[in-house]
């Protein structure tokens, strides 16, 4: 039940909510245990997570559907796979309230989204207020959001399509905001192959280029459109400089590209929840390469994005080298 706003809720906007939702993800202590539905997909985690000195520490335990966990200090991004094949890392970790790119403090998200308050409620025993967020075109999803009134914490999130259905779904089932987080609880425990990543700075990679038709770069790729709003966000590195991700400051989309060799692979949109996987296969000379989008954009956009691709020269060539 959706509880009436108090007359000191009403003093705050909903654009000084989602000021302060950025840095409550990182700067806010807390443990907890959430579930992340996207699609038929559904996975509980358990989650511990520090701000202390200035260094944001987090790990992350899936509690079904299989057996990993994901431990973060700062950019160093740990993830232990016991049984490999069962957990991956983009299939466990949430697109949304837990991405780098979703926490950003520099985008300005209401140029792209309608804000409005709708309320106060009550979620894993602490009081929130809700946010509306609609989008403003048709590149992007609406967001409805929960945040609890002292830190301005994430406890619950929903996207949803523009007929208002949900298509993702995220909420804390028990929370306690604390900076009692000892070290002990932030150390990996499973046992298993490990995977680490380190996460780019935002921009990194990217030209200097500016206006409309800025043009965002990678090593050999440049990519020709993207959403207006969507700009760099942390990404894991990749080691040929592929991959590229961008963020409007609520959704994200990665955009990968590599070589298809010989074989040809199936190509469109899939979507999960609110998750899209576009493929799009790109001839360059004699060479053929998969551009893939992933995120939490519609498929149209995720279309253009992809076939807005285009491959530099010295790609090619690297491409063709064994």
């Amino acid at each position: 039940m959706v509880l009436p706003m108090h007359a000191a809720a009403e003093e705050k906007s909903a654009i000084y909510w989602l000021e302060q939702l950025g840095p409550a993800l990182n700067m806010t202590s807390y443990r907890g245990v959430f579930v992340y539905a996207r699609g038929s997909s559904v996975h509980s985690m358990q989650i511990a997570h520090r701000y202390h000195n200035g260094i944001i520490e987090e790990r992350l335990v899936l509690q079904d559907g299989g057996s990993g966990e994901i431990v973060r200090r700062d950019m160093n991004v740990v993830c232990v796979l016991p049984e490999q094949g069962k957990v991956r890392l983009d299939q466990v970790i949430p697109s949304g309230p837990f991405a780098e790119a979703f926490s950003s403090q520099l985008i300005p998200v209401s140029r792209w989204y309608s804000a409005e308050l709708k309320g106060e409620d009550r979620i894993a025993g602490y009081d929130v207020v809700i946010v509306a967020l609609t989008a403003k075109d048709q590149h992007r999803y609406s967001h409805r959001l929960w945040l609890e009134k002292t830190t301005g914490l994430l406890v619950k999130s929903h996207v949803r399509a523009s007929g208002g259905e949900v298509l993702e779904h995220f909420q804390f089932t028990s929370l306690e905001i604390t900076d009692d987080i000892p070290d002990g609880e932030l150390a990996i425990r499973t046992e298993g192959r490990e995977v680490s990543l380190t996460l780019s700075e935002a921009g990194q990679h990217l030209g200097s280029q500016d206006g409309l038709s800025k043009t965002s770069r990678m090593h050999g790729w440049h990519l020709g459109w993207r959403p207006e709003g969507f700009e760099p966000a942390a990404v894991p590195i990749s080691g040929n400089g592929q991959t590229v991700a961008f963020s409007d400051g609520l959704a994200a989309f990665s955009v990968f590209v590599e070589s298809a060799g010989s074989v040809s692979m199936p190509t469109g949109a899939t979507r999960i929840g609110a998750t899209t996987i576009y493929m799009h296969q790109l001839q360059s000379g004699s060479q053929a390469f998969l551009v893939t989008v992933v995120g939490e954009i519609p498929p149209a956009a995720a279309r253009q994005v992809a076939e807005s691709v285009q491959i530099n020269e010295a790609f090619v060539s690297g491409a063709a080298e064994p």
